[in-house]
């Protein structure tokens, strides 16, 4: 027997429908035909109030899930589930977050300890980030309906962990992102305010990844203070690194470049734009006592790359490219090929015959497909052939819902160059 439905219910077009029974979660507001109260009387969208459920029909009126609505967003509803008897209240979202956090204990085992917990539409969360560094939880919010809830599903993460045994101290709020005003939500950061709950003062912690130790600052690092996303290919890079001169550019907090370090590289050289990063990649390979094989400097890596090959120098027989993403719409998708063009080209070009070329993109709209045919062409003006050793991907606490291509993002190959 179907619970007795009490949301406003939204009629959405045969594409969308196909879109949801696929498995992706987003009804956008041109997908909307028709809304009706309970009773089944038309209203207008002033008359649904911001952040509650609605269920989603199709134009037969067949129940196709139920969701988050969100006035002001094109995403106007963001599906949690399509189950007709749930009721989505405080227990819907316990086992929601338990089933994500006993999936990250199954998968990371170890490495625990530093990894995402909630990945937003991959765990049914939709709008909802949540990162863990050691005793502290960072947070991201990004819809308007998820922000209503947060609190209870901050006091419901604490309550689960340390039921667990896991010593958390406090969740940290980085909602400083742009894309929540296309939510109708205020940018900030700060200690998440839960019930009976203190913070500490610091906002700096300590993790440990691949036997790296890392000062992370949630305040004031990028995203929520670390790329996790990476743990296994940065791994992988110190098995291949051994003898080798490696440079890694884009180098943030210097996690490839303490990989090589400590996976026996003759000597590594870390390279970004960010005086920031900079310092704090030389605190780490200080804090590893790696900073005698490491050196860090400040520089344009495009700058860097065209210096290497107009001197025809080939320095190095092994190159990281691990920009930030360069599009971040659909609309940038030709420009952003042309950054990963140039500076694949230049490494390509400056890598001696036998040498190592480990290249990413962590943009989902330069699809793998796009990002393959890049370094294909790249090749080809290079004049060298690529050997392919590793196609890798984001780490499995970033887990990739199909149907869902917003959530297979990262690309990761690893090549010899011939």
């Amino acid at each position: 027997m179907k619970t007795e439905r009490s949301f406003p219910k939204f009629t959405i077009t045969k594409k969308a429908e196909t879109s949801l029974r696929a498995g992706h979660p987003w009804v956008y507001d041109a997908e909307i035909t028709a809304m009706t109260d309970v009773g089944g009387a038309p209203i207008t969208p002033a008359e649904v109030e911001n952040g509650c459920l609605v269920d989603v029909l199709s134009q037969k009126g067949t129940y196709l899930g139920t969701g988050l609505y969100s006035e002001k967003s094109k995403i106007r509803v963001r599906v949690l589930a399509q189950n007709a008897n749930e009721t989505f209240g405080k227990k819907f979202f316990e086992r929601r977050l338990r089933y994500a956090i006993e999936y990250r204990k199954t998968v990371m085992q170890d490495d625990f300890s530093a990894c995402r917990l909630i990945f937003g539409e991959a765990d049914g969360l939709p709008g909802l980030t949540v990162d863990r560094f050691s005793d502290l939880l960072v947070a991201q919010v990004l819809s308007y309906g998820m922000d209503l809830r947060k609190d209870m599903i901050f006091s419901l993460l604490l309550t689960i962990l340390r039921e667990m045994g896991e010593d958390i101290k406090g969740i940290y709020e980085r909602n400083d992102v742009a894309i929540r005003e296309l939510e109708g939500l205020t940018q900030y950061k700060g200690w998440a305010s839960v019930m009976g709950e203190n913070h500490p003062e610091s906002t700096e912690t300590d993790i440990v990844e691949n036997g790296i130790r890392y000062t992370v600052d949630v305040e004031n690092g990028q995203k929520t203070g670390f790329f996790l996303d990476q743990k296994y290919n940065r791994r992988e890079i110190a098995r291949l690194a051994r003898g080798k001169h490696l440079l890694d550019c884009f180098t943030h907090t210097g996690s490839f470049a303490l990989n090589a370090a400590k996976g026996g590289a003759a000597h590594v050289t870390a390279v970004d734009i960010s005086e920031t990063a900079v310092e704090m990649a030389r605190h780490n390979a200080e804090k590893n006592g790696l900073a005698d094989r490491m050196d860090v400097m400040r520089a344009d890596v495009f700058d860097y790359l065209k210096a290497l090959r107009e001197a025809k120098e080939k320095p190095y027989d092994f190159i990281i490219l691990d920009p930030p993403a360069f599009t971040k719409s659909r609309k940038t998708v030709g420009n952003a090929a042309n950054g990963y063009r140039e500076i694949n080209s230049l490494a390509m070009r400056i890598l001696p015959r036998g040498g190592y070329l480990a290249t990413a993109s962590c943009s989902h709209f330069m699809r793998d497909d796009l990002f393959r045919k890049m370094l294909v062409e790249c090749a080809a003006e290079a004049g060298v052939k690529l050997r392919q050793i590793e196609a890798r991907q984001q780490s499995p606490d970033h887990p990739i819902l199909w149907g869902v291509p917003e959530t297979d993002y990262l690309k990761f190959y690893i090549f010899q160059i011939e």
